[in-house]
């Protein structure tokens, strides 16, 4: 619920439904995440999340900001997207991903 207080959010919708979308997220000095970039499956392949990701890179750089964002490695549509629109890998490190699960 308080996510949108970390930075702006956009997204697409189809009727009353999000279909795409992305955001900000941490900041460290001029450095600012974008994060949250997805796409429903239904409507991937149309440049969405390109449009979105664009959008937020654009104004982060007129407040002389630098953008930044993180991915799986075994993400290959989404590196690839990333890589077209200028991003280059600068570290890769592990990451482990911790989930709780609650029992009956």
């Amino acid at each position: 619920m308080r996510t949108p207080e970390l930075g702006e959010y956009f997204g697409y919708f189809d009727g009353d439904r999000l279909i795409a979308m992305a955001g900000e997220r941490m900041c460290a000095g001029d450095l600012h995440e974008v994060s949250g970039i997805c796409t429903h499956p239904d409507f991937q392949g149309r440049g969405l999340a390109r449009k979105l990701t664009l959008k937020l890179v654009r104004r982060q750089m007129q407040r002389g900001k630098t953008p930044f964002l993180h991915v799986m490695s075994h993400n290959a549509p989404a590196l690839g997207l990333y890589e077209k629109m200028g991003f280059r890998l600068y570290l890769e490190t592990l990451v482990r991903v911790v989930a709780c699960y609650k029992t009956a």
